[in-house]
């Protein structure tokens, strides 16, 4: 049985799944390094509004170093250029051997968690749930709200089964997959067909819905498929474009995540999507140039913004 965990991230999912979590009796830590949020968190607790209606959940709130008590399970839920400061954050809670589990875009989340923690202690797994932050201790989701997860290696199939439990429990539909790094390569191929174009573009959905943006797409989602493919994993190339398609379709006024960064002004997860992509394929001799060439557009205005 998990009992107690601690969230790393107090963004929109972070707070979403502390909240949810803190309604299954498991006692729950949010850490991050916001303190203002921290501390608004800590005397209000999280207001929650889903498809159950509004209620506020009382959770403890922590800056990483005043975190003393063993915890059950760590998830990190920051974005991926801050994941490896978030896991050292906590190096002193690796002594009691936690699950840590990770459910964040892009590839590369999962390995640097087992630097920390140690394979057999990691789970990973994808989340198809929309969430947004409604004020500084406030979090909204309506709708679907589907997780896949799987062990990263086979020593931790009993952890994801515990991770699992406690998700259904708070309210997440959960599948249990034995070839989760397929369905996590998966997500971030259509993640990387979509995101940079998007950002890059300024335009949602129905703005990549045209012969160029359709063949940019395709294109990175053929070379995510070939570098999955050199690692011996198998990926679903049909199903992975027909999600494109649906996105472009079905949903043409949603904005990347990534145009979102750039209209706040905040770095994106570029380098845990098209550039761990390129990345790889190089390590493992497999051409890459679309997403080269997204990733390299992207630090330009990255760079820019940043001035």
């Amino acid at each position: 049985m998990i009992g107690s965990v601690a969230i790393l991230g107090a963004g929109a999912m972070g707070s979403l799944f502390a909240a949810r979590i803190a309604e299954t009796g498991a006692r729950v830590t949010v850490i991050d390094v916001d303190a203002d949020r921290l501390a608004a968190i800590a005397a209000s607790g999280i207001t929650l509004t889903d498809d159950r209606g509004t209620r506020t959940v009382r959770v403890a709130a922590a800056l990483a170093g005043d975190v003393g008590a063993p915890v059950d399970l760590v998830v990190l839920f920051t974005k991926g250029m801050h994941s490896a400061a978030a896991i050292a954050s906590v190096a002193h809670l690796r002594a009691h051997r936690p699950i840590a589990l990770t459910l964040q875009n892009g590839i590369g989340n999962a390995e640097l968690l087992a630097e920390g923690f140690g394979a057999d202690r990691v789970v990973m797994g994808t989340a198809l749930i929309p969430a947004d932050l409604t004020g500084p201790c406030a979090v909204a989701s309506h709708g679907f709200a589907s997780i896949a997860l799987g062990a990263m290696a086979p020593d931790a199939d009993d952890k994801a089964g515990r991770v699992a439990s406690l998700l259904r429990a708070a309210g997440f539909a959960v599948t249990e997959r034995a070839d989760i790094a397929a369905a996590v390569w998966e997500k971030v191929a259509f993640n990387a067909a979509l995101n940079a174009i998007g950002m890059l573009c300024q335009v949602p959905n129905a703005g990549v819905d045209n012969p160029p943006g359709r063949r940019i797409a395709a294109a990175v989602a053929r070379e995510t498929v070939a570098v999955a493919a050199a690692q011996g994993i198998a990926i679903d190339a049909p199903g992975i474009l027909a999600s494109v398609d649906a996105a472009l379709r079905d949903h043409r006024a949603h904005k990347a995540s990534m145009l979102h960064d750039r209209e706040a002004g905040r770095p994106s997860e570029i380098e845990s999507i098209n550039g761990a992509i390129a990345r790889e394929g190089a390590r493992l001799g497999v051409p890459t140039p679309v997403c080269e060439t997204l990733s390299d557009l992207v630090r330009i205005v990255e760079a820019a913004v940043a001035r």
